[in-house]
């Protein structure tokens, strides 16, 4: 039933439509990424997004304005316990510059009621922002010694 889920969420997300992607969340949601990542950077977003208004509006509205085109989730392994799942999985994408995206991700979901919960999500930031922004510096970098 996870897996369902899960995919469905996914499905929802890559959509960009306000409505089915609130389908699959519950309303006190949140999505925890990495600080300094790739996508918060180059879209002046949060790394840790708030309610279910606030994850809608970054993935109908501010997703795309990235993402632009051929927006592909492909798992790799998916492991599922209770309300929780774990997904690894490769993103590939058209960037709005033209440019192809391709990083990987792991998917740490909680769940509530068949709903999505919190997802924290873990991705390569460096291999990110090198697709996204160009080569990165040690002192422009988020990570640091």
């Amino acid at each position: 039933m996870n897996r369902i889920i899960i995919d469905n969420a996914f499905q929802a997300l890559a959509s960009y439509d306000p409505d089915r992607i609130s389908s699959v969340l519950t309303e006190d949601a949140e999505w925890l990424s990495p600080p300094g990542n790739a996508v918060a950077v180059a879209l002046g977003a949060t790394h840790h997004m708030v309610g279910r208004k606030a994850i809608v509006h970054f993935f109908a509205q501010d997703f795309p304005r990235l993402f632009a085109r051929d927006v592909t989730v492909m798992f790799h392994s998916f492991h599922a316990d209770g309300e929780g799942a774990v997904v690894e999985s490769t993103l590939t994408a058209t960037l709005a510059d033209g440019k192809h995206y391709s990083n990987d991700y792991c998917f740490v979901f909680e769940l509530r009621d068949g709903l999505i919960h919190r997802v924290r999500e873990y991705v390569d930031t460096a291999r990110g922002l090198r697709m996204i922004v160009g080569e990165v510096s040690q002192q422009s970098s988020p990570i640091r010694p």
